[in-house]
């Protein structure tokens, strides 16, 4: 059976065939080459066979290599697509040029083939790092709504809270970058739901004594399988599911800490979980309206949440009801 063939494969662009074979010799061990002549080909090329990095040149006939990167660019199926240019032109103006639509890098002619080779490596890492790191977070989000889907049954509920999470939290003065790493660990709050017997998740009533004491142990179950890693966003996601039902009057679980002493994203997640948990039907009620669940955050400021932040997620809550809205649980008709 023929072993399938892995290695990255690039596209090389240029008029000149001459230019082309050139390249084909300096990358042709390492990758596999696709070659087109023309601008239109080239996009062509793109769509179909999905390229991890393109080698363009500028000056073309027809339809120029700053078009064409700036179609690709426009293209949802291509605009991820690292582009090279590779060129004669040297003034920073055609290199600021490039970079307005969307280049990566530039390599200028006569090329050098150490140069070439090194620079298509550095951005096929930077590539492979960035899907890496998009395949770490659907992993997390799979693992969130899977916990999610033993009360939930379509695991919209961590979709939500994440957004308002990511929302609250800009609000609260976070910088983007931490916003969009809250937002990828809360979808891992209540991991440790896997761990909760049917009985008690799922059912109807009251829990009882024994029982609450047993839902109260998903957080410590969530922070073991979470585990301690050096990523920022396992940490935090560590942080979120050990906290977030700690309330702001000391009588939460599973330390009963209080005030700022609870870690601020928990702090965050709180309010956003129970919004949306509110706001959501479940096995144990019916769904509630906006206002009753702010009603039910205003009376709970300086108990179960901090009040600044509830104060803040109410200023925010058109932003809210339009994530409520977009993420809808679809009823039967």
């Amino acid at each position: 059976m023929k072993q399938q063939d892995e290695r990255p494969k690039i596209l090389i662009v240029d008029d000149a065939a001459t230019n082309l074979q050139i390249l084909r010799q300096v990358l042709h061990e390492d990758y596999r080459l696709l070659f087109a002549l023309d601008g239109e080909k080239a996009l062509k090329l793109a769509q179909e066979e999905a390229p991890n990095l393109i080698l363009l040149d500028v000056m073309m006939p027809g339809l120029t290599g700053l078009e064409t990167c700036k179609r690709l660019k426009a293209n949802p199926a291509t605009k991820a697509i690292p582009v090279i240019f590779v060129t004669a032109l040297s003034e920073v103006s055609d290199e600021s040029a490039g970079f307005e639509v969307g280049a990566v890098d530039y390599i200028t002619k006569p090329i050098s083939p150490p140069v070439v080779r090194a620079r298509v490596k550095t951005h096929l890492s930077l590539v492979g790092a960035d899907e890496l790191q998009k395949t770490r977070l659907q992993i997390i989000q799979c693992l969130g709504r899977a916990a999610e889907y033993r009360d939930n049954e379509t695991g919209l509920h961590v979709i939500r809270m994440s957004h308002y999470s990511r929302l609250l939290a800009l609000a609260a003065g976070f910088s983007e970058s931490q916003a969009d790493l809250l937002f990828h660990a809360a979808p891992m709050h209540d991991i440790g739901k896997i761990g909760t017997p049917d009985h008690v998740l799922l059912k109807p009533g009251k829990l009882d004594q024994d029982e609450w004491a047993m839902m109260q142990r998903h957080v410590l179950m969530g922070a073991e399988i979470l585990g301690e890693h050096d990523s920022p966003l396992l940490q935090m996601a560590r942080t979120i599911a050990l906290y977030h039902h700690e309330k702001f009057d000391g009588s939460g679980y599973p330390h009963r800490i209080a005030g700022e002493a609870i870690p601020i994203e928990a702090r965050i997640v709180a309010i956003a979980d129970v919004f949306d948990a509110l706001t959501s039907v479940r096995p144990y009620k019916k769904e509630w309206e906006v206002q009753q669940a702010v009603d039910l955050l205003l009376s709970e400021k300086g108990k179960h949440f901090d009040p600044e932040l509830v104060d803040l997620f109410i200023a925010q809550l058109p932003a809210v009801v339009e994530i409520k809205e977009k993420y809808a649980e679809e009823t039967a008709a």
